[in-house]
């Protein structure tokens, strides 16, 4: 019985897992899933993974899901490209938060120089397309 029903938990959940993608950022990590409905329609799930290292050297995720349906695809998309624009607009594509990276080395200001920063480039998130779903 018990192998039975996990079975079935097995057979649906690769059932409901129609098309993936994973974007690697950093300690981040996204995945893109597209999944179908009991009733066999196709909705979006993204996730937020996010490694954290304990002082023993374990470590453990966090991870944060958002559900997105056909019906707010539209306007999810529209508010997200203004959105990601408004911020590349203000403050253009150089990471500002580069103390939060491993490599971070803080500036001394006690001699007066300033360290150059190097610009960080990334592909412009409002390329967001739902249109291959």
């Amino acid at each position: 019985m018990f192998n039975r029903s996990l079975l079935f938990i097995l057979k649906n959940m690769e059932q409901e897992e129609i098309y993936s993608k994973v974007l690697r950022a950093g300690r981040r990590t996204y995945f893109f899933d597209v999944r179908a409905t009991k009733a066999g329609d196709y909705y979006l799930t993204i996730t937020e993974s996010k490694k954290f290292t304990n002082d023993d050297g374990s470590f453990h995720y966090k991870k944060h899901k958002i559900y997105l349906y056909k019906e707010d695809f539209t306007e999810f998309n529209t508010i997200l490209g203004e959105m990601t624009d408004y911020i590349i607009n203000a403050k253009g594509q150089e990471v500002i938060s580069e103390r939060h990276q491993k490599d971070y080395v803080k500036p001394d200001h006690s001699s007066g120089e300033s360290e150059s920063k190097e610009e960080t480039s990334a592909d412009s998130f409002t390329d967001v397309s739902f249109d291959d779903i």
